[in-house]
Parts: structure tokens; sequence; C-alpha cells
């Protein structure tokens, strides 16, 4: 069961990172989170895509916030790895994040992320995200 819903999940990103254009938390369950990012003309690249370090930056997003999600406000929790594989062309529309958690350790977490665009069903990436999470003042 989720320690915190979207709602929670959204305050702690926005406040995490006030100067950027947060994603929009949109679904908490037991065992997905979905990030949703809205995409504009300014994401893209040439040949009429979206960049990928924009997806990217979503995989990780909402591999910090699926982590949130069980663990609470841990902010300080850092990436250590991310791996990505490209998978087609995306549209120049919102695109979607679908997170599963591998892994959930005191120290480590490790998180599934499928990105694609919103009202598709095919997958433009996969990426799996590594995170540090530091420790509790109490260990």
């Amino acid at each position: 069961m989720p320690l915190l819903g979207a709602a929670e999940l959204q305050t702690i990103l926005t406040n995490a990172f006030p100067d950027v254009d947060t994603p929009q938390v949109e679904e908490v369950t037991d065992e997905t989170v979905i990030v949703g990012y809205a995409i504009n003309a300014r994401h893209g690249r040439p040949g009429g895509t979206l960049s990928g370090p924009v997806m990217m930056s979503l995989a990780d997003t909402a591999a910090w916030v699926a982590i949130m999600s069980q663990i609470g406000p841990v902010v300080l929790a850092v990436t250590t790895s991310l791996h990505i594989d490209f998978l087609r062309k995306p549209q120049l529309t919102d695109l979607m994040a679908r997170t599963r958690m591998l892994k959930l350790g005191r120290r480590l977490a490790v998180v599934d992320v499928d990105l694609y665009s919103r009202g598709e069903t095919e997958l433009v990436a996969k990426a799996q995200v590594t995170y540090s999470i530091p420790p509790s003042p109490t260990n």
C-alpha cells in the first residue's frame, strides 16, 4: 500500500523543484505510479520527435516519485544509475511514465519505467533507474 497519494506526491515534487515545469502525478496504486508531462514544441528535436533528454528526465522523475510514494518525503534520495532504451519515435504529445518497483531496500531502490505517448499503448522507451536512499536519522 502506498504511503503517499497523488496529491501529496505532487506537492512534494512541486516544492522540491520549484523552478522547473514539473510533471503531473496522475495515479498511484499499490504497484504503479503514473506521471504525465505536458509536451510542447520546445521539447522537440529535428525530425519532429521528442528529445531524448526529456524522456530521460521524466523516467528519472517518475522513479523518484514512485520511491517517495513508498517511503515518504525523503527528498535527498539520488539517482545512482539510469539505463534507457529508446524503442520508437514518440509523438510530440504528452509523455507518460508508468513505474513498477523492482526492489525497495533500506539504501537502494530500483524502479522499472515504461514511457509512452498519452493515448497510445506502444512504449517509446523503457528505463531502469536505481536510487540511493540516504540513511534515516535513526540508523
